[in-house]
């Protein structure tokens, strides 16, 4: 038999027979319709019913995908994810399809998309080959796929992505009648898909490992170990640590593992892996250490670094047993992939969750909060460790930047690429770019750009007025970052001009400048970038930072990431334009950045509407309206908000339509019970495990009244089943005598503490008389449902929330 072969018709045949038979599907289609969906819609709905996880990523390009076809793909089944990448305008043109089983496998690649004609009657052109033929390709293949099925640009396709869909795809066609003349003319555009970006681990030197030769934790590293063993102690089994860039966050997890037997390393990327074994190797060189990742499967040793996008996939997860490791630590990740780790931790239990991370701010939700339940054990800002001397200071210069970025499309993540790169390519924007650097710069520099062709056009107009920089990107192919980086070592070269390469994974100690030539849309990239200049280095006395600042998104609150007095949430401290930074650090703004701060701070978004902005986004994510806890663990704004604007997160349900009629009638009808237990104080939880437990009753008999003795089995259960509950709110000189359970006691407390305290602060919404507590409102029996469910979630919301460990 052929193991590599032209497919020139019929190919549904081909791509049918792989669905049959394989234990992984993977399609990759620039488009799909409807006819080409339902062809294969029977074959894959038999293949998730036997188990086989199917992924299907396909794209906005041109809006020639179908929603009628978007909707036929959401099958239902927890194995099948379909993801639709978000071209904004950029070609979009890969047709694969790859079929994966234990040992053996099919690879279909060439002109294909999911429709009918395509699919069978269609002049195409195909090549198959079976993966025993070529297996290193193959695996090459599947590890693409993922990289591009979970890249930033790529959205769950669900009802909620299917309907702002649906309204884009009308819109556009409306505008666009004669769609096939415009697809024919765009098809010479070069196809941009992200690229698998080369392995520079090893061309780094390891900052920690440069100056100990015997490896010890640093300050900050320590502080951390102390605060992770407490947290071990007081009962948590999983946390997370925020540490600023430079202050070795991999290492602090290294040493932490020295507690475990085997242990998990999870990343989203490669470089990270790599550069994470280099660290524990150097902190624990007897142990064996394997990568798990698209072309290398060690699956055997202690310590496994493995990369998230493969680990994920049911056929490799099925290889480690749920107890095979001690501790699994997550590096940051992008909330793309949040199914994939879901699936993951849902899959093992470990003793101990670690995730790390350097960007506290959930500003765009990407770290790892949600994962480790919101426990944090240690937090350090970058500002704090350069109070301590622990990072180098810096200087920041604010220049003027007069690109009017009111008038290029926001498309909810991001500028519009062809509007922002038009402004962006100008003489005279990039003259001021050089006038600025060439007054403000030190030695070797590091250049932010939006864009691979920005960065070449800035690379090529400073090289053309007397400078040597490059441009250094995901499809350089004259030069190795290595190299790049040697170069930029040793002052050959002034400035690499890059777009994300160096924002994770990579160390240049010696950077000293700065350059932000692009608009801040993601204030955790932002922050990862700072980062790269901020590493102590021989000689080195500070940062430069030189920021282009324009009316662009996020303008206005960014320069906050330097305050060293930043708000913690607890006062309402006002934002002045220019940061308290500390004392070795500078703050410098152009006259005009000045005026424009204070003109954007005062039309700046209410808070309101940013609230509702962090709803729609989670909620396109999950494709479901979020519940209270969720937009706590995994929302990028700070949960408390809701109760200080609406007074309860039902009250923003309403305000925000999101409430059906009937739901809207309910809530209007106990908005004071709803308030109430929004509200209540939780200087010790008791309020709300009493309602906890009337809640477990179930929907029927949740708000009837209940004795203290009928409380007190769940009460004291609750309490003492953690030790960060039981110290915390179980613990004084009344109740710490209760640990063993005494139920005329407990029942006392129950009696005196939550019931009375509760009915006597409550304005008549709760009652306890004749030792009872039960509703000071009567419940309609139809209203029953929907103001159990409400009451539940903020129940379940408050407990959370006042039980998470919070890192101070």
């Amino acid at each position: 038999m052929t193991k590599i072969k032209l497919v020139t018709d019929n190919v549904q045949q081909h791509i049918i027979e792989g669905i049959s038979s394989a234990s992984t599907i993977y399609i990759l289609a620039s488009f799909v319709m409807k006819s080409g969906v339902q062809l294969l819609k029977p074959y894959l709905i038999d293949a998730a019913k036997r188990g086989a996880d199917i992924k299907i990523c396909t794209g906005d390009y041109l809006f020639i995908t179908q929603p009628e076809a978007l909707q036929q793909l959401s099958l239902g089944y927890d194995n099948v994810e379909v993801r639709l990448w978000r071209s904004n305008g950029t070609s979009f043109h890969p047709k694969a399809y790859l079929f994966n089983d234990e040992d053996n496998g099919t690879m279909i690649i060439g002109s294909s998309n999911l429709s009918r004609s395509a699919l069978t009657t269609g002049v195409e052109w195909n090549l198959a080959m079976d993966k025993e033929a070529e297996p290193e390709t193959f695996e090459d293949a599947v590890d693409r796929f993922l990289k591009v099925f979970y890249d930033e640009q790529t959205v769950p396709v669900n009802a909620e992505t299917i309907k702002i869909y649906t309204t884009q795809y009308e819109a556009f066609h409306r505008k666009h009648p004669n769609l096939a003349t415009t697809w024919a003319k765009q098809e010479e555009i070069e196809l941009m898909l992200p690229e698998s970006k080369p392995d520079y681990a090893s061309s780094v030197a390891d900052p920690q490992a440069e100056y100990q030769a015997e490896i010890d934790p640093r300050p900050a590293q320590q502080l951390a170990l102390d605060a992770l063993h407490a947290t071990m102690e007081e009962d948590y089994d999983k946390a997370m640590v925020v540490m600023a860039t430079g202050l070795g966050k991999t290492y602090l997890a290294a040493f932490f593992a020295q507690n475990f037997g085997r242990v998990l390393f999870i990343a989203h990327r490669e470089e990270i892996l790599y550069q994470a074994k280099k660290s524990f190797q150097h902190v624990m060189p007897d142990r064996n250490y394997g990568m798990y990742n698209g072309k290398v499967k060690d699956a055997e040793t202690d310590n496994v670094f493995a990369s998230i996008y493969t680990l994920s996939m049911k056929e490799h997860l099925q290889k480690f047993s749920p107890d095979h490791f001690d501790l699994i630590v997550v590096d940051e990740f992008h909330h793309a992939a949040a199914n994939s780790y879901k699936r993951v931790l849902q899959h093992f239990q470990p003793n101990f969750l670690l995730g790390i991370t350097a960007t506290p701010d959930r500003l765009d939700g990407k770290d790892v909060f949600a994962i480790c339940d919101g426990n944090v054990a240690y937090q350090m800002h970058f500002i704090e460790a350069i109070q301590h001397g622990w990072l180098a200071p810096f200087h920041y210069y604010g220049v003027y930047d007069d690109t009017d970025y009111s008038q290029i499309t926001w498309l909810g993540t991001r500028y519009d690429q062809t509007e922002l790169l038009a402004a962006q390519l100008r003489d005279g924007l990039a003259a001021n770019i050089l006038h600025a650097w060439k007054q403000h710069k030190q030695t070797r520099t590091i250049g932010f750009c939006s864009s691979i062709k920005q960065a070449q056009f800035l690379s090529s107009y400073f090289n053309q007025n007397g400078h040597n920089t490059i441009s250094l990107h995901s499809q350089s192919v004259d030069i190795s970052i290595s190299k790049a980086i040697q170069k930029l070592d040793r002052g050959e070269i002034e400035i690499i001009f890059t777009v994300d390469l160096f924002n994770e994974g990579v160390d240049i100690p010696a950077v000293d400048t700065l350059l932000f030539a692009r608009p801040t849309e993601s204030l955790t990239v932002f922050t990862q970038q700072v980062g790269r200049g901020l590493r102590i280095f021989n000689g080195k006395t500070h940062c430069t930072i030189i920021d282009l600042i324009g009316n662009y998104r996020n303008a206005d609150i960014k320069l906050s990431l330097f305050d060293a007095e930043r708000p913690d949430g607890k006062g309402k401290k006002k934002r002045e334009v220019v940061p308290i930074v500390p004392g070795a650090c500078e703050v410098n703004l152009d006259v005009q950045v000045v005026n424009l701060l204070q003109e954007l701070a005062k039309k700046k978004q209410p808070r309101k509407e940013k609230l509702l902005h962090a709803y729609y986004n989670l909620k396109e994510e999950l494709g479901y309206r979020p519940t209270y806890l969720e937009m706590h663990l995994h929302g990028n704004v700070n949960s408390k908000e809701f109760k200080q604007e609406f007074k309860s997160f039902a009250g923003f349900l309403s305000w925000a339509d999101e409430l059906e009629e009937q739901e809207q009638s309910v809530f209007l009808d106990y908005k004071d019970w709803l308030e109430e237990v929004e509200k209540t104080v939780m200087s010790k939880s008791y309020k709300m495990v009493l309602l906890s437990y009337m809640l477990s009753r179930g929907e029927a008999k949740w708000h009837k009244p209940v004795t203290p003795e009928e409380v007190a089995p769940y009460f004291h259960q609750y309490l003492t089943e953690k030790e960060y509950r039981k110290q915390a709110d179980f613990s004084d000189k009344k109740t710490s005598k209760l640990w063993e359970y005494d139920q005329e006691k407990v029942a006392n407390v129950v009696a005196d503490m939550p019931m009375t305290k509760w009915s006597g602060s409550s304005k008549g919404v709760t009652v306890f008389e004749d030792g009872e507590f039960g509703l000071g409102v009567d419940v309609d029996g139809e209203d029953l449902g929907m103001l159990y469910e409400m009451t539940r979630e903020i129940c379940e919301y408050r407990l959370h929330w006042y039980f998470e460990r919070k890192g101070v």
